[in-house]
């Protein structure tokens, strides 16, 4: 195993843990987690108290449902083909009908965007969300090719209950699964015709990696995931017998009449799925490139545990090399981790209409949408002079009150940040600057940009620091290098 680090832990450290492991959070949260120690610590991380269904799911998100509704969808088709008969005709009805179903689906996709949003921010389980969008990139799926909102949530809900469960039985979960079906178009493969998306897909992207397979392995895969289909009355996905190719396969030089089950068995078999998946979860919770010996050892907890997934995340959390300084000073926020830890650390309890969607549209990572099916870039493909510009707006539109009525009350238009420091702390200057530098970084800053931040704040203090005032020292600190990484 990885070195432990004591038990005896840092404020700072604290942070780093709430930051990693979940979003992010405020003082008063930082001060909890800290006083419980390390191991209590990551012990309610990956225990989680929250019931799974904290948060209810929009009315419409029913997997069976949509089953009977995709039915429906293909038979309104084939309705249109037969009772316009002029061509011209036909492509018109086609055309209006799809039109009309992207319209719904569209709605029905940015409902889901602001639940599962609402759900991160608000949890009590926050490393559980943070390992739902860990699934979520690894196993890509996106709503502008799946079409049903619906089989994304029921999907997203899949990757919540197996958070910290087993790679091996999500993995199976993943190959009878309604929305990663249509992704990739495995309702279409028959054994006249397999298709290899999914095949390559699983090898590739999801359990091996490049150069862990060759191309008749895909091949002879892709026969043994032929004939899945969605059911039309339980909307899970079956498997075929007249459409599956139930003829003998040759995979990894191993060969049967394997189906889509024995497919993923022989997956697990290989020595390069452990490693695959311990290099990954380091680098998403860690830093990129890590040595070789550090992704063994989380290899070895991986297969030692049958490929539990929590033991791994135990190990990561509770290493010292996870709090040295190489973790601590490299990751940049991805954009929903930058949303999300900017309402948290401002303390708004309701994030302000629109900005969910439009931060998450702007800065390049919409919830279920991932661009392709290898999910998102990370690390510093965020960054750009754009996304880093439309970054310090954003904050801006937050510490200034211009998304409306959500910052603002009565007394002050700018009332949620009265919270952050009271009238008498505000006239300090000085030890207002680092009340808000151990609120909002956590990297060191230099002398001179404290010094900067000072003098502004001494500049705009005048016969009294309103919260406009306040509001705009907060917009300065935060729209800087230091604020974006984690």
């Amino acid at each position: 195993m990885l070195p432990k680090a004591q038990n005896e832990w840092s404020r700072k450290e604290a942070r780093h843990l709430l930051s990693r492991a979940g979003f992010g959070g405020s003082p008063s949260e930082i001060s909890a987690i800290h006083a419980m120690g390390r191991e209590k610590a990551v012990h309610q991380f990956l225990n989680p108290n929250e019931s799974m269904d904290a948060f209810p799911m929009p009315e419409w998100a029913d997997a069976k449902q949509a089953a009977a509704k995709l039915s429906q969808h293909f038979m309104a088709l084939r309705k249109i083909q037969e009772d316009f008969k002029n061509p011209a005709d036909q492509e018109n009805a086609r055309r209006k009908f799809l039109q009309e179903k992207r319209k719904e689906s569209a709605k029905q996709g940015l409902e889901a965007q602001a639940w599962w949003f609402k759900r991160m921010h608000k949890t009590q389980a926050p490393l559980r969300e943070k390992m739902t969008l860990f699934w979520h990139d690894h196993f890509a799926t996106s709503i502008q090719k799946v079409q049903e909102a619906s089989l994304l949530l029921a999907q997203n809900e899949t990757f919540r209950t197996n958070a910290f469960g087993n790679f091996r039985d999500l993995t199976h979960a993943m190959v009878r699964d309604p929305a990663m079906l249509l992704y990739l178009d495995g309702q279409r493969s028959n054994k006249e015709k397999p298709n290899e998306n999914f095949a390559r897909e699983i090898m590739e992207l999801f359990t091996l990696g490049v150069g862990n397979y060759t191309e008749q392995d895909i091949k002879e895969a892709a026969r043994a995931f032929t004939g899945f289909h969605i059911d039309r009355q339980s909307g899970e996905v079956m498997q075929s017998v007249r459409r599956w190719d139930e003829g003998k396969k040759e995979i990894f030089g191993k060969s049967g009449p394997y189906n889509g089950k024995d497919v993923v068995t022989l997956i697990f078999q290989k020595d390069a799925c452990a490693p695959f998946l311990a290099r990954k979860l380091w680098e998403f919770f860690a830093y990129e490139n890590p040595p070789a010996a550090l992704v063994n050892s989380l290899a070895d907890t991986l297969r030692n545990s049958n490929y539990e997934v929590k033991p791994v995340l135990k190990e990561i959390f509770l290493s010292r090399e996870f709090y040295g300084e190489r973790t601590m000073l490299s990751q940049i926020k991805c954009p929903v981790q930058y949303l999300i830890q900017l309402l948290k650390e401002l303390e708004i309890q309701e994030a302000p209409l629109g900005y969910a969607f439009s931060g998450q549209k702007e800065l390049g990572q919409e919830l279920f949408r991932p661009p392709n099916v290898a999910g998102w870039d990370w690390g510093k493909a965020w960054i750009n002079t754009n996304t880093l510009l439309t970054r310090y707006n954003i904050a801006g539109r937050l510490t200034k009150g211009a998304y409306g009525p959500v910052m603002q009350n009565k007394k002050s238009k700018h009332s949620e940040l009265t919270k952050l420091a009271t009238e008498a702390e505000r006239n300090d200057t000085a030890k207002l600057v680092d009340d808000l530098t151990e609120r909002f970084f956590c990297v060191p800053i230099p002398a001179k940009a404290r010094e900067s931040f000072v003098s502004y704040a001494d500049s705009k203090k005048g016969v009294a620091f309103t919260d406009q005032e306040f509001g705009e020292l907060c917009h300065l600190m935060l729209s800087t290098p230091y604020y974006q990484v984690c």
